[in-house]
């Protein structure tokens, strides 16, 4: 309550009274000296008695009111006797122990960073001025196979919300079972998606109520020790993440708080986070007080007339403002321009909220690193228009991505968050040292096609049609889907209507001499031409067809999350089904999967002992084959000292995955852009030798050389990249639309001939 209305409302209750009770006795008081002024003192007192009598019965009730009222709002607010443990919603703010709190929290997601870098991110949170932290919890992560759980490494949530603890840090926990959060289909585990009759996810369907109950009868038992009126650090627990963009099935959501309230129990406060409009909330809020309702919104927005409107998706006296995502920055996909928001604007727009002791929790304090095959995508107006995301999160957020505090929106929000806080702020920790190893010289150890010899024959699936790579089992990564087709004099024409994400074509003339690996033939994606126009070949065998099919993330947002990868429709050649296909995984391990070891990886690495130079790999022309094929580079660290954060710039090159000392670091793509360098935090380096391993699926740089530098890059992109690099990528562009306008025009051709 602001002190302006409380003056109004004690005016109102004890002006009028006073002035009502004096003027009405100083009246009596004249009328009877006119009368008799001649009496006594006595006589006059006493009669003054009597009238002073007669008037209270009148008043003192009003004046008893207001007093009580008084007595009562004192002693709520300054002496509020509660049990130490407590946090609460009362007259519209947040209570800490009986103490009036207002939250200055961030996300920070522990699984977007190492474990050995927990605390100095905490840290330096904590120096910005924050008192809380807010994270999802991703279902995927710690069930990455069904009861194949996980909890260890960077799936340690335990440990982190100790060290929370450790650091007076409290906690807004996000445990879903949907996040979005730009992550791998919105934290749910892929093998959802293989289940049949297909779920119905983020509803009251009952299939997936039951796993859900499951997954929570796991997990929330877990945090329920580290809740904050069991002497932890959690204050609040959120019911799954802007379902009123998404969804209005109620029932869905009284399950999930029945369900949280059964493990939780009473006393912790749920909470549900929507855009801060009316249709948002209607769909996504659960009337009353048993949740509260919190709000997000564009930065910049005026915040209090999306707090007013927040209020009436709450109980009177239980909506204290807060915007649970106020965005320091934003996402960036691959093909975008860097996103950056303005340092001053951010502030400013922050101080708002502070300056009228509003609360927020900052998207993102810190973004880290989406490491592994974890990024999300997000689609446009329709599913065709896919946007992978990039590997960095940087999210421009004040702690970049390597923890660097020293830059403008750092310093800018830590002033106004200074303004609003009554302790002092810790000191700022510098930033931590980076090192660039120099240039990695790189040789070609195999081709991918070579070790499919290594494929265990029993992962090996055949279907008369292609299969998700959900249905196989393969959940990130690559499928390589094989079939095989009759050869004709003229060109043939492949049209897959559904592939997702990405799709390399290859052929394969086996009766050949020297024919020993396919041919790249040209790719398809969700966004292109679905058609491509396959070479006469004279083969006297029937030609085999490769399509190693890359997943680049899933959909995390919106209502194209239910996204299947691989071939999802029929393929058509010259306009006939295609039957006859055998699908085989290419197992690269994902961020927190066991074993540690990849065995592709570790066979790539066998070759390139037997391998001393890179011509036995070259093909007829003496040009490096675009083929996708693995290389391998090493670089040493000499003392232990020397062991400091570090980029890997994949400038010149085309798209693939790194491994660095059996870590997936994640995927490059600088032709595509922006992101050139891709981070390497030093707890995965190591004194002496160190082994980068890298997958290039379009062109390498003919120089073959990946340089280790000191500081990240979003400069990169078609227009962007080094001019041997920028020439490869228009050519292989050109080829493409060259081959897929033929191949259209070829298909249409045949469909009116077969009409």
């Amino acid at each position: 309550m602001s002190q302006q209305l409380w003056m109004e409302r004690q005016k109102a209750f004890t002006g009028p009274p006073q002035l009502t009770e004096t003027t009405t006795t100083a009246n009596s008081r004249k009328t009877m000296a006119r009368r008799s002024r001649t009496k006594t003192k006595l006589f006059i007192s006493l009669i003054s008695l009597i009238a002073f009598l007669a008037f209270v019965p009148v008043f003192a009730p009003l004046p008893s009111f207001s007093s009580h009222y008084y007595l009562s709002h004192r002693h709520r607010h300054q002496h509020r006797k509660v049990k130490p443990g407590s946090f609460e919603i009362d007259d519209d703010k947040f209570w800490k122990d009986g103490e009036h709190f207002r939250i200055i929290g961030g996300d920070l997601h522990y699984f977007r960073v190492l474990p050995q870098y927990w605390e100095d991110r905490l840290v330096r949170a904590k120096a910005l001025g924050l008192n809380t932290i807010q994270t999802y919890v991703p279902w995927n992560l710690h069930e990455p196979q069904p009861g194949k759980l996980v909890f260890e490494g960077i799936a340690d949530l335990v440990s982190f919300l100790k060290l929370c603890h450790k650091l007076d840090m409290l906690v807004m926990l996000r445990p879903g079972p949907y996040i979005c959060g730009e992550w791998d289909f919105g934290g749910f585990p892929a093998w959802l998606l293989a289940i049949e009759p297909p779920l119905k996810l983020r509803s009251s369907d009952s299939a997936y109520l039951r796993l859900v109950d499951n997954w929570w009868g796991i997990l929330l038992p877990k945090v329920t020790p580290f809740l904050y009126n069991n002497g932890g650090p959690i204050i609040m627990v959120q019911i799954e993440n802007e379902f009123g963009s998404y969804g209005d099935d109620k029932a869905y959501l009284h399950h999930l708080v029945e369900l949280a309230r059964g493990h939780l129990g009473d006393e912790i406060i749920l909470y549900t986070t929507d855009g801060g409009d009316r249709e948002n909330l209607e769909k996504g809020t659960i009337r009353g007080d048993a949740v509260f309702s919190t709000v997000d919104f564009t930065t910049g927005s005026n915040p209090w007339p999306i707090f007013k409107l927040q209020k009436e998706f709450n109980a009177p006296g239980k909506s204290p403002p807060l915007c649970s995502e106020f965005y320091t920055g934003w996402l960036t996909h691959w093909g975008e321009k860097n996103a950056k928001t303005d340092a001053d604007f951010t502030a400013s727009a922050l101080e708002q909220i502070l300056s009228r002791n509003g609360s927020a929790v900052l998207y993102m304090v810190h973004g880290g690193t989406n490491f592994g095959f974890y990024n999300g995508a997000n689609t446009g107006v329709d599913e065709s228009d896919y946007k992978p995301d990039i590997t960095s999160y940087d999210y421009d957020a004040p702690i970049s991505e390597s923890g660097d505090v020293e830059n403008a929106k750092f310093n800018a929000l830590r002033r106004v968050i200074g303004l609003h806080t009554a302790a002092s702020l810790l000191s700022v920790p510098s930033n931590n040292g980076k090192m660039g190893y120099g240039p990695i010289q790189l040789q070609k150890t195999a081709f991918l096609f070579d070790l499919l010899d290594n494929i265990n024959p029993a992962d090996v699936v055949e279907s008369e049609n292609p299969l998700s790579m959900e249905s196989v089992g393969q959940m990130f990564g690559f499928l390589l889907y094989i079939s095989e087709y009759t050869p004709k004099d003229d060109k043939s024409v492949l049209l897959i209507p559904e592939v997702h994400d990405r799709a390399q074509v290859f052929t394969l003339c086996h009766s050949k001499e020297n024919s020993r690996r396919p041919t790249h033939v040209g790719s398809i994606d969700r966004l292109s031409s679905k058609t491509l126009g396959l070479p006469n070949a004279k083969c006297a065998s029937n030609i085999s067809l490769f399509v190693l099919v890359e997943n680049q993330g899933r959909v995390n947002y919106g209502s194209y999350i239910f996204d299947k990868k691989g071939i999802l429709s029929s393929v058509f050649l010259d306009g006939r089904i295609l039957h006859g296909w055998k699908m085989i995984p290419i197992p690269f391990h994902n961020l927190n999967e066991v074993p540690k070891i990849n065995a592709i990886i570790q066979v790539a690495l066998s070759r390139s002992i037997t391998v001393s130079t890179q011509t036995g790999l070259k093909d007829k022309s003496g040009n490096v084959s675009e083929v996708p094929a693995f290389f391998t580079g090493h670089f040493f660290i000499e003392n232990a000292d020397q062991i400091q954060d570090t980029f890997i710039s994949f400038s010149g090159w085309g798209k693939g995955i790194a491994v660095v000392n059996d870590f997936n670091i994640g995927r490059y793509w600088p032709s595509f852009g922006p992101q050139c360098n891709l981070y390497v935090p030093a707890p995965i380096l190591r004194h002496g030798e160190n082994v980068l391993v890298i997958l290039e699926l379009d062109y390498p740089s003919p120089e073959l050389v990946i340089h280790s530098v000191d500081h990240p890059d979003f400069t990169c992109g078609s227009s962007k990249s080094s001019t041997i690099g920028a020439h490869l990528a228009q050519g292989w562009q050109t080829d493409q639309q060259n081959g897929a306008a033929w191949a259209e025009v070829s298909f249409r051709r045949l469909s009116m001939r077969n009409t």
